[in-house]
């Protein structure tokens, strides 16, 4: 029997298991990226394992999300995390030089390789032909130093792509209607590996607007095949020695199948506050529109922005709306302002901002009260926008820019038919990524040979080994598809507290309850209880560590996103599952109690617990899914308790998470 794709890649990079579903499998790291709200915490951690240098072939640091640096806090974690990638021998990426997922995918990813990435958008290369895969900060400071990246196998999933995308439709719409068929939790689990004939109709950046969307599925990662398309673009990017010619068997076997006829695909639009609220744009259509914004790692490339500087060229915006054009990264911005296009868009009322994650993740471009913002962006997560009862559309660039030309939601079909003379764009790639590299800092060019500390950065804290006995507070019961953005949110005022997580702990779960994190702290212990999908989006491991920090011992929820039930692990708090009628039954102020030796079970292997609500008033049945490692990990207090144990042979040196 023939492999997958997937299958290749995982084999060439086994280290430990088999490649059976479900099962847990230990792979070799040939590339890490992190980004500097989770850097920090990843090179802290590096230091704390007391590893000497980078062991992966690419380490990249880039930062990305709080390059505005509001406050000497930004800054400094600026500057010690080019102190660390000069100290440990990490290429660096100056604030400016554009959003980790598209300055690596124009430098270092390549078909074939394995990559870790402490950012959720991570697979965004597997329109590259690379495996690249979302994480914990802990796992990947774990994978810098050479340590195998452990995950249970998931499923793979053959999307066969026909045909080809019609005019006014886009690689965008692609992605969006995979959300409407599956929604955000249809990937959990699993790998999506587009195959077909229609995948030779699609650039790579196409392809990788499809993959960096994968991440909203819930998806492990997506991945293309390569062929011509990645050969000529690697060519223009200056790299063509690095192609690698990689795809399924014809015989391959997959666990599932999905065919997406592209030649059906109309312009598609999602509707707020989820990815997976996916409507066509005609329904939509009338909905007046006040900010639209180009970019994110999404569709911030050159050939996202140039399709919208052609709508609207000898054009202008409608009066009512605002309009900002956010390059993923400065070679687009410097490509299009040689070709020109800047001053075009400029013309029309368009403002530029710097190459950033910013208003992806609410810092700056806040939309105004009781308005509407379209956005080419991947997540319309409630409130994520920065301001509280947002009301984000997802959809393509050229959606978007119909939309600030009309003032309004509209087809851009439809448009084009009103104006006479509004062709589509289409996709166009330049003759040659030109950009300079002046802000990408390679190891041999270190300005920094020790770390740099400013106050605000702290230390990690680490977790006692996991106790016998488990009880406590039921101190907050939330619904489903609960976010790390919910957990810990990402705004420019929280965000600059990233390296300090006493005080970054005080805003856990404000969004859901400003009370929370004073209650955890006033409780001896404690659990969280939620619904579906709990910890969906961001990678963020602060989303683990900070409810660990004020005492939280676990999590009893219905399901849990696959990147935080590893950071849960990583971090010493035990995800436990329920059926719906507990989570129903369960009320926020019970008494949960453990019945079980919570150590000696976790250790030896137990699947079931059982657990007392108010002090024998019922019981339930609660479910640990875990492997032999990840329940080592967590009776030793967490990842990096367990590390040092190991290196210590046995002596854990940990203290407790309040020291």
């Amino acid at each position: 029997m023939g492999q997958t794709l997937t299958e290749k890649i995982l084999s060439d990079h086994l280290v430990d298991g088999e490649l059976e579903t479900g099962e847990e499998i230990g792979i070799e790291i040939d590339q890490v990226l992190t980004q500097d709200t989770t850097g920090t915490l990843v090179w802290l951690q590096f230091e704390a394992l007391d590893l000497d240098e980078v062991q992966t072939e690419i380490a990249a640091q880039y930062c990305d999300h709080q390059t505005y640096q509001f406050d000497f806090k930004n800054t400094d974690d600026h500057r010690f995390l080019r102190s660390a990638a000069g100290t440990f021998g990490a290429h660096f990426s100056r604030p400016g030089n554009g959003i980790c997922h598209n300055v690596h995918k124009e430098n270092f990813a390549a078909p074939g390789k394995t990559m870790l990435g402490s950012d959720s958008h991570t697979p965004t290369p597997g329109g590259l032909g690379e495996l690249a895969i979302g994480a914990g900060g802990l796992d990947v400071a774990v994978a810098m130093g050479g340590g195998p990246y452990y995950i249970e196998m998931p499923e793979i999933v053959n999307v066969r792509l026909e045909g080809e995308l019609p005019e006014w439709s886009t690689a965008k719409d692609v992605a969006l209607e995979m959300l409407r068929r599956l929604t955000v939790k249809g990937g959990v689990g699993k790998i999506f590996e587009y195959t077909g004939p229609g995948v030779e109709n699609l650039t790579v950046p196409e392809r990788t607007t499809i993959t960096n969307l994968g991440t909203e599925l819930g998806a492990t990662t997506s991945i293309f095949p390569t062929d011509e398309e990645t050969k000529d673009y690697l060519e223009r990017q200056g790299r063509g020695d690095e192609y690698v010619d990689i795809g399924p068997d014809e015989d391959a076997e997959y666990d599932d199948e999905i065919v997406v006829d592209m030649s059906e695909i109309e312009p598609l639009i999602a509707e707020p506050s989820m990815p997976d609220k996916v409507v066509p744009v005609r329904e939509a259509a009338g909905t007046s529109v006040d900010q639209v914004i180009i970019g994110s790692c999404t569709n911030g490339g050159y050939e996202d922005i140039l399709p919208t500087a052609k709508m609207l060229e000898g054009r202008e915006i409608d009066k009512k709306t605002e309009m900002i054009v956010a390059p993923g990264s400065k070679q687009a911005s410097e490509i299009l302002a040689r070709q020109g296009w800047t001053a075009e868009l400029m013309a029309a009322g368009v403002n530029f901002s710097e190459a950033t994650c910013g208003a992806c993740i609410g810092i700056g471009h806040v939309p105004a009260s009781d308005s509407v913002s379209v956005r080419t962006f991947n997540r319309n997560f409630e409130g994520r926008s920065g301001i509280e009862d947002d009301s984000v559309f997802l959809s393509s660039p050229e959606v978007a820019a119909a939309a600030a030309l009309k003032g309004e939601i509209v087809d851009p079909r439809d448009l084009a038919d009103e104006l006479g003379d509004l062709e589509a764009p289409g996709v166009e790639l330049p003759d040659k990524y030109d950009g300079s590299k002046a802000d990408l800092i390679a190891p041999d060019e270190a300005v920094d040979d020790g770390l740099v500390k400013g106050p605000n950065i702290g230390d990690v804290p680490l977790k006692d080994e996991l106790d016998s006995e488990l009880k406590g507070p039921n101190l907050l019961h939330m619904e489903d598809n609960i976010t790390t953005d919910h957990i810990i949110p990402a705004t420019q005022d929280i965000l600059m507290y990233r390296s300090n997580v006493p005080k970054l702990s005080e805003f856990t779960l404000s969004r859901v309850d400003d009370t929370f994190a004073q209650r955890a702290l006033d409780s001896d212990g404690g659990f969280l209880v939620a619904g579906e999908n709990y910890g969906q989006g961001s990678s963020r491991e602060h989303a683990a560590l900070c409810p660990m920090y004020l005492g939280i011992e676990g999590v009893f929820a219905q399901s849990f996103a696959r990147i935080h039930k590893a950071n849960l692990f990583n971090f010493g708090l035990i995800p436990l599952t329920i059926d719906a009628e507990t989570y129903e039954q369960l009320e926020q102020g019970d008494d949960l109690e453990i019945l079980d030796d919570v150590a000696a079970g976790v250790r030896g292997g137990e699947e079931e617990f059982t657990v007392s609500v108010n002090d024998g008033e019922w019981e339930f049945t609660a479910n640990l899914d875990a492997s032999e490692r990840e329940r080592e990990i967590l009776a030793d207090g967490g990842k990096l308790s367990h590390t040092k144990k190991q290196a210590k042979g046995g002596d854990s040196g940990a203290t407790p998470a309040d020291d």
